[in-house]
């Protein structure tokens, strides 16, 4: 039966094997891995044999996927320069490459160490990820997800694995023990006969979906207390007697000796101390926005009911200056976790759901530190980069993120919110609330959901018009534009809306990857041969607050029966300058089959091109930007286009 959680638009297809036995790169399957990671984990922490403990196999099923990337930039089983376009409910080659990898692994694991047999890496702890003084487990559930895993733990990792891939990735029973055999699995029947003993259906996709199974979504504990702190007192007694040995030794020699300068330590520093002044927090009035000639965080009033609570502020200066063990620190990609220079700027310090929540500024990042209300122990440190940010990029910020719900602190030139659906271009903006301080009301965020059903954005109104916000699961939401990379609109149009209707769902690889904003572009239309309707090419790109890092996507989409169904991603590219400011052009192919059973190569370029060129396998040219040519099944060739200026360029791959 096919799961709840599968029958989506970003849900890895039920189907185990391509149909064609197309390359796949290495970028591919790392963007399959990105994309469909939490799922991924699942898997391999429902495999993995329970005799683990539930903080070993959390750790266990992250090291098994992240190993799981293979090594070296090639093609894994051989690079095609034309990928083959998938119809709705084909597999995608990178999940299915990298899931297949996961499984082997986690049984693996669940194999006896002998001393006659080599030992496999799987079968050892892994040293990455790992977490030194707390325990780390998934939610509890209720008394139907208990009884499931006491069933499963009775089953062997082969039965295991059939039961997961029959009843959370939707696989028939000839798919399950192709899967199996492909992995490894000595009898792939009787593994498909003993999960026969554990119910399934769709109650059963429901609990294999349920928090209980979920290895991203953790608590944590302590490890035993009384026996880390003798370990402690040990440790400490052998550090002691190596810091007397090493000055003695310093002292023998004349590298290291007592008039040597050293920096001093953070607090002794005078500018160091004065950030860690509450009193000494810069705090912008109310209307200096109004009367400021720029718009961005540092024109931000400080908010919240606790801007006077000098306890806490001096507890969020005082993490973010120097974290302990227990915080829990992240950061996005090219932003430094180091501490302020000096007194930085408070933007907010006030109760979000069940946390106190404090917002920073210090020119280059914002800050965001949450402790628990209730006073417990489990404070975190955010950090976000936002040097350069415009009135649109410092509209907001995420004050709360927690149950899959996000909250948003606006900007005091925001005039009014709403809640967009990307998933429903014709449905009309929900009102959201906002309280006196800018603070909005919870709303679905789209970062922390595991199926794509909906895609809820935050559209906001301000002097320039109507904007969209997303939550990519970082403290700055990325804006979403539509149009070509020189002249970018809000996507807030008819003709936008139903852009990112086909392309919402693929936001889910670029989550927290440091991302500003998001443009979508449908670059080319072709009428399709033989009759069979007109296609869309639509190139997305993602631009990054570091400014490397940009990642680009281009999909094929066909007539479909959902007008809103995805298509298929032909090419993605990582530092690429194509569909960007720098290089406003694309050019990309797909092996398509018609309703007649024939195959083509389809290409499609940007309006700069004038010519295209196919080769390799079959040869075939045209004029303009877009071309077909009669193929067969699994042709590989390779794509060239023609600029005006007589520049040749090669697809996007």
């Amino acid at each position: 039966m096919r799961p709840q959680d599968a029958d989506t638009d970003t849900a890895p297809s039920t189907a185990s094997r391509p149909a064609v036995d197309a390359g796949v790169g290495v970028e591919q399957v790392e963007a399959a891995l990105v994309e469909h990671y939490p799922r991924l984990v699942r898997i391999a922490y429902l495999v993995l044999p329970p005799t683990l403990g539930r903080n070993r196999r959390v750790l266990t099923a992250h090291a098994l996927v992240q190993r799981s990337l293979p090594r070296g930039r090639g093609a894994v089983t051989g690079s095609p320069a034309v990928p083959r376009a998938r119809p709705e409910g084909a597999a995608d080659p990178g999940y299915v490459f990298v899931r297949d990898r996961v499984l082997r692994q986690a049984l693996d694991a669940g194999l006896p160490l002998r001393r006659a047999a080599r030992p496999r890496r799987a079968q050892f702890p892994p040293l990455l990820p790992h977490i030194w003084g707390l325990r780390v487990f998934p939610r509890s559930g209720g008394a139907d997800e208990l009884a499931l895993d006491q069933r499963l733990s009775a089953l062997s990792g082969p039965a295991r694995a059939a039961y997961v891939l029959r009843g959370l990735e939707g696989l028939t029973d000839a798919q399950v023990r192709d899967v199996l055999a492909a992995t490894g699995a000595a009898d792939p029947g009787a593994a498909l006969a003993d999960a026969d003993a554990v119910p399934g259906g769709r109650q059963a996709a429901a609990l294999l979906g349920s928090p209980e199974f979920d290895p991203c979504s953790l608590q944590v504990r302590p490890t035993d207390l009384i026996r880390r702190r003798r370990h402690a007192r040990a440790a400490l007694v052998a550090v002691a007697a190596l810091a007397v040995c090493g000055a003695l030794l310093g002292r023998a020699g004349n590298g290291w000796g007592a008039d040597v300068p050293a920096a001093p330590s953070y607090t002794r520093n005078a500018a160091a101390e004065a950030a860690l002044e509450p009193g000494r927090l810069t705090q912008v009035a109310p209307g200096a926005w109004q009367q400021s000639t720029r718009r961005d965080f540092s024109v931000w009033p400080a908010r919240g009911a606790l801007v006077e609570d000098r306890g806490l502020l001096g507890r969020a200066l005082a993490v973010w200056a120097r974290p302990g063990g227990n915080i829990q620190v992240s950061a996005t990609p090219g932003t430094p976790s180091g501490p302020p220079m000096g007194p930085p700027q408070l933007l907010f310090a006030g109760e979000v759901g069940k946390a106190r929540v404090v917002l920073l500024y210090d020119g280059l990042r914002v800050v965001r530190y949450a402790e628990p209300r209730d006073g417990s122990a489990g404070a975190a440190l955010d950090f976000a980069r936002t040097d350069g940010a415009d009135a649109v990029s410092a509209a907001a910020l995420v004050a709360g993120r927690a149950d899959g719900r996000v909250r948003y602190l606006t900007a005091p030139w925001v005039r009014e919110v709403s809640v967009r659906d990307l998933l429903a271009p014709a449905a009309r903006p929900r009102p959201l609330g906002r309280d006196a301080d800018g603070l909005t009301a919870a709303l679905s965020s789209p970062a922390q959901a595991s199926a794509c059903r909906a895609w809820h954005t935050l559209q906001i109104g301000e002097g320039g018009g109507a904007r969209l916000l997303t939550d990519l699961g970082e403290l700055t939401p990325a804006r979403l534009t539509f149009g070509p990379p020189t002249a970018p609109k809000d996507a807030t149009g008819p003709a936008a809306r139903a852009v990112w209707a086909h392309s919402a769902c693929s936001l889910s690889g670029v989550r927290s990857h440091g991302v500003r904003g998001v443009n979508a572009w449908e670059y080319a239309r072709q009428k399709l041969p033989e009759a069979n309707g007109t296609a869309a090419w639509l190139c997305t790109r993602a631009e990054t607050w570091r400014g490397a890092g940009g990642r680009v996507m281009v999909q094929f989409h066909a007539p479909a029966v959902r007008p809103e169904a995805p298509g298929t991603v032909v090419a993605r590219a990582e530092d690429s300058p194509s569909c960007g400011v720098r290089e406003p052009r694309v050019l990309s192919g797909v092996l398509w089959k018609s309703q007649a059973g024939q195959w083509y190569v389809l290409a499609a370029g940007s309006g700069q091109f004038v010519s295209l060129t196919v080769s390799g396998e079959m040869a075939g040219e045209g004029a303009g930007p877009v071309l077909a040519v009669r193929a067969r099944e699994g042709a590989r060739a390779e794509l060239n286009g023609r600029l005006t200026d007589g520049t040749r360029v090669r697809a996007l791959r």
